[in-house]
């Protein structure tokens, strides 16, 4: 397990109090020019963690303010923590990264423009070079929408097979190795972690990763009596509540929300997009990989995890950026405009959450928030990260 994650384990080094101002003021700003409704902010260094906010409503229109404890839908911030457990399988010697995925799913051969049907490996479907895409990437009209795929946040009730079965339909956009393109292809990585564990892959992650580190809170489907944070879009002049099912245009088509798709046991468990949880949970969760992965990874593991692993075709954060397992990988930070360190890796989640990894700082900064797409990828997630870098 990680060291003690409390705020009270250690005096302040002479820099923190003044992030500590820079992020009260970071995220009051948000909330005063109503970017966001609400968030959880909070960040470790060497394994303490200094600055815990919760700011703003969870749930605005009922008067519900936001709590540390609030239980987020966690949208991408799912992958890391797949991939960490399809990771272990690869330690344990049970699958093989350059396994074509046909191993485990043999009725999984998606055709090229071509007719081909090329093999897929799992460190492509990791990566995402396979030539799968996501739906909300692609442009209306496109395949994935007459097939009706599934990013994996929305369609309640949907099953894996299923939505494999339309997947396995769509054309690859190339071939795979071949480029990088941001996929659904964690939730194939769920179906072979289905198929090697012989288990449900909520089932299968509980004991690969969240009850060896106490993941109480972190499952796929939210528990009976567990009120879920209420989300909120991008609007002006301030963030508009989700409906039960929401499109968020995302300038090639939209990104398809439906609010009950983590309350209803029948949907599939979405390796790329289905998990709920806290921000002191996730925090722990890369609190454990910046550590070196105990107990649930090897150091060795956890380094090949964080290194570049397709070179500059991805730039999936823009220049600077490559990716690794499970998250982006900065590779040069003059090229990305960012005070981050060489080798940070970093990632968020659609329903508005960001966070990131600085080894060499020893930081690790987790910012939930219940507004889309800002929380994720507008200027508060660049203010947070400047309140922590900004000159003492």
């Amino acid at each position: 397990m990680p060291e003690n994650l409390s705020i009270n384990d250690h005096a302040l080094t002479d820099a923190e109090p003044n992030i500590t101002v820079r992020m009260d003021a970071a995220i009051d700003l948000a909330i005063r020019e109503k970017r966001i409704v609400g968030a959880v902010v909070l960040i470790a260094r060497n394994g303490r963690v200094f600055y815990r906010r919760t700011a703003g409503m969870n749930d605005r229109e009922n008067g519900i303010p936001m709590t540390e404890d609030a239980v987020f839908r966690l949208a991408s911030i799912t992958k890391p923590i797949v991939t960490a457990a399809l990771m272990k399988l690869v330690e344990d010697g049970r699958v093989s990264l350059d396994d074509p995925v046909t191993r485990f799913l043999p009725d999984f051969l998606p055709r090229t423009a071509t007719g081909d049907t090329p093999a897929i490996s799992l460190h492509q479907l990791l990566t995402h070079t396979s030539g799968l895409s996501y739906g909300f990437i692609e442009p209306a009209g496109s395949e994935y929408e007459r097939l009706n795929i599934s990013d994996g946040l929305d369609q309640p009730g949907l099953s894996l097979t299923e939505n494999l079965d339309r997947l396995t339909q769509a054309r690859l956009v190339y071939d795979p190795g071949n480029g990088w393109r941001y996929s659904l292809g964690m939730d194939v990585i769920g179906a072979v972690i289905e198929k090697m564990t012989e288990l449900p892959l909520s089932q299968a992650v509980r004991q690969i990763i969240l009850d060896p580190l106490g993941l109480t809170k972190t499952d796929f489907i939210a528990p009976a009596g567990v009120a879920l944070v209420t989300p909120y879009r991008d609007g002006s002049p301030a963030p508009l509540r989700m409906t039960e099912q929401t499109d968020i245009f995302t300038g090639a088509s939209f990104a398809r929300f439906d609010l009950g798709r983590a309350l209803n046991p029948r949907s599939y468990p979405s390796g790329g997009a289905g998990m709920i949880g806290t921000a002191s949970e996730i925090l722990r969760f890369l609190e454990v990989i910046r550590q070196g992965g105990g107990p649930i990874l090897k150091p060795e593991t956890v380094t090949t995890m964080m290194a570049d692993q397709v070179g500059p075709q991805s730039q999936t954060q823009g220049p600077g950026w490559g990716f690794g397992y499970g998250w982006a990988v900065l590779v040069d930070p003059r090229a990305a405009h960012t005070p981050q360190s060489v080798g940070t890796v970093q990632w968020g989640g659609a329903y508005g959450h960001s966070w990131f990894i600085d080894p060499v700082q020893n930081l690790t900064v987790v910012a939930l928030t219940n507004t889309a797409f800002e929380g994720m990828g507008g200027k508060f997630v660049f203010d947070i990260r400047d309140a922590v870098y900004a000159e003492n």
